[in-house]
C-alpha cells in the first residue's frame, strides 16, 4: 500500500467513525467532509477512560495541554479505533476495549501554531487499581469527574459527563 493510499485509509475510516460518533462538535462531519483531502495536521484519537463507578476519568499531563486523555496521532494506513488503543497502552500501560460507538467527534487544534483537525474520542472503562506506567515526562491520573482539572480543552469536561448520561440512558 502507498503513502497516499494509506492515507486515504486512514480518512475513510475517520469518516465512518465520525459519523457514526454519539456526539458531534464544530460540524465535525461536514467541516471533515470539506477539508479531508488538504488537511496538514494529522488526524487525532483519544480515550476517554472511566472508572467504573463513572465517577473518574483517567487523564494524561502533557507538557502544554496541561491534563487531557491519553491520545495522539493517527497513523497513515491505522484506523483511529487502532490509534486510541495504541495510545492510551504507551500513555498509561492499560489496554482497554473500546465502546461500540465513538463518544465524539471534534474539530481542534493541538498547539496554537498548528492547523485544525479532526479528533475523534473513544470510551472505556478501566479499573483505577491497575497499575499504570505511564511515558516519561508524563503523568498520569485519575481525576475525579466533579472537579475541574487544567486543560487547554476545558470543555472536554462537560462532554465527559454528557457522553456518560447518554450511556446510562
Amino acid at each position: 500500500m502507498s503513502l497516499s493510499e494509506a492515507r486515504q485509509a486512514s480518512v475513510s475510516a475517520c469518516a465512518t467513525d465520525a459519523a457514526q460518533a454519539r456526539s458531534v462538535f464544530d460540524s465535525a462531519v461536514s467541516w471533515f467532509a470539506a477539508n479531508s483531502l488538504t488537511l496538514k495536521a494529522p488526524l487525532a484519537a483519544e480515550f476517554w477512560v472511566f472508572d467504573p463507578t463513572w465517577s473518574s476519568v483517567l487523564l494524561v499531563e502533557h507538557r502544554w495541554r496541561q491534563w487531557v486523555p491519553p491520545g495522539g496521532k493517527v497513523e497513515d494506513g491505522e484506523e483511529p479505533r487502532e490509534a486510541a488503543i495504541r495510545e492510551v497502552k504507551e500513555e498509561t500501560g492499560l489496554s482497554v476495549v473500546l465502546d461500540t460507538f465513538p463518544a465524539a467527534a471534534a474539530v481542534r487544534s493541538f498547539d496554537p501554531k498548528w492547523p485544525a483537525t479532526l479528533s475523534l474520542s473513544y470510551s472505556a472503562f478501566a479499573d483505577p487499581r491497575e497499575i499504570l506506567s505511564p511515558e516519561d515526562c508524563q503523568p498520569t491520573r485519575w481525576w475525579p469527574l466533579e472537579d475541574h482539572w487544567p486543560s487547554a480543552f476545558p470543555a472536554d469536561r462537560q462532554r465527559m459527563l454528557d457522553h456518560l448520561a447518554t450511556l446510562r440512558h
